[in-house]
């Protein structure tokens, strides 16, 4: 099979499409037939040795890329239960240290790190979901908020903030967002009541709007101790991004969230899709081969959706 590896860190010229030994399903395993894989940030932090050089990705000779993943069951393994070959799956590769990613032809994962796929929605919009809509849904389950309460998300018109925004909303949570002047309308139209730009003093121009601060906040865009400045004291804050999380100031809790792949909770995002409730964002799809145009483009900046790769 054909699979994007690196063999030394660099630009989007180190990506190489290689011919590869097609993988086998062990126990609690199934092998997917790739239709559709993003590209997101971790993948580019890969490429460049920034996972390696923040310790947590150890130097090898060959790494995999790629995480999110939708296409069909093509192996069972033993063990294997409610997955059988022929169904339509997305799926989290969330493991760093691995030979082959989900950018690829096929592709192993546990079992358990898989669901069917959201009825009546593509192979490549279906892979836009795994890993920013479990990013977004773990970081909310751990902030706790209750329904009335306030939520800052920041980059709410990015993948990871966009997911945010609706769950939240779902939840019966009020959503303050913040992003480009220009995105208003799209983060009020994914359910933000209150929005701010990003250009402003975070801490300033949310407590106008939300007098003594947020009670929590989710940091998409990384932008630390600004956000933290909005949030009310012993309220909650959510960084997603490694050394995103400021000092936990005024009594705050302050947490880093590292997703981990859960078919389960990804089951209940797909259904929160097939209901309507959750909106799948493509900003492009390009040939496996264009895996290095790809990184460039995402590296730009100011898509809204993902990149999708297709096989």
């Amino acid at each position: 099979m054909r699979a994007v590896v690196i063999r030394g860190f660099g630009g989007p010229e180190v990506l190489e499409v290689a011919d590869v030994p097609a993988p086998s399903a062990g126990e609690g395993q199934v092998r997917i037939r790739v239709e559709a894989a993003a590209v997101n940030p971790v993948d580019l932090a890969t490429r460049s040795g920034a996972l390696t050089e923040a310790g947590l990705l150890p130097a090898r000779d060959l790494i995999g890329i790629g995480w999110d993943v939708a296409g069909t069951v093509e192996e069972t393994g033993p063990g294997v239960a409610g997955l059988a070959v022929g169904d339509r799956v997305v799926g989290l590769s969330d493991r760093l240290d691995v030979p082959y990613g989900t950018h690829a032809d096929q592709v192993v994962l546990d079992a358990d790190a898989v669901t069917r796929a959201p009825s009546g929605v593509g192979a490549v919009e279906a892979a836009t979901l795994p890993l920013n809509g479990l990013t977004a849904v773990q970081a909310l389950d751990r902030l706790g908020l209750r329904p009335g309460e306030t939520l800052l998300v920041t980059g709410a018109a990015g993948a990871v903030g966009g997911y945010a925004v609706q769950l939240a909303v779902a939840r019966g949570l009020r959503v303050v967002a913040v992003a480009g002047a220009a995105d208003e309308a799209l983060v009020r139209e994914l359910g933000a009541e209150l929005f701010v730009p990003r250009t402003a003093r975070l801490g300033e121009a949310v407590r106008a709007l939300v007098p003594g601060g947020v009670h929590g906040a989710l940091d998409a865009a990384v932008t630390g101790a600004a956000a933290l400045d909005a949030v009310r004291n012993g309220g909650s804050f959510a960084a997603v991004v490694a050394g995103g999380a400021p000092l936990p100031l005024r009594g705050t809790r302050v947490f880093t969230h590292w997703i981990s792949a859960d078919g389960a909770r990804l089951a209940d995002l797909v259904t929160l899709v097939e209901q309507g409730k959750l909106t799948l964002r493509v900003a492009a799809t390009l040939p496996l081969e264009e895996v290095a145009e790809a990184h460039r483009r995402l590296a730009k900046g100011g898509l809204r959706g993902r990149l999708v790769l297709v096989p």
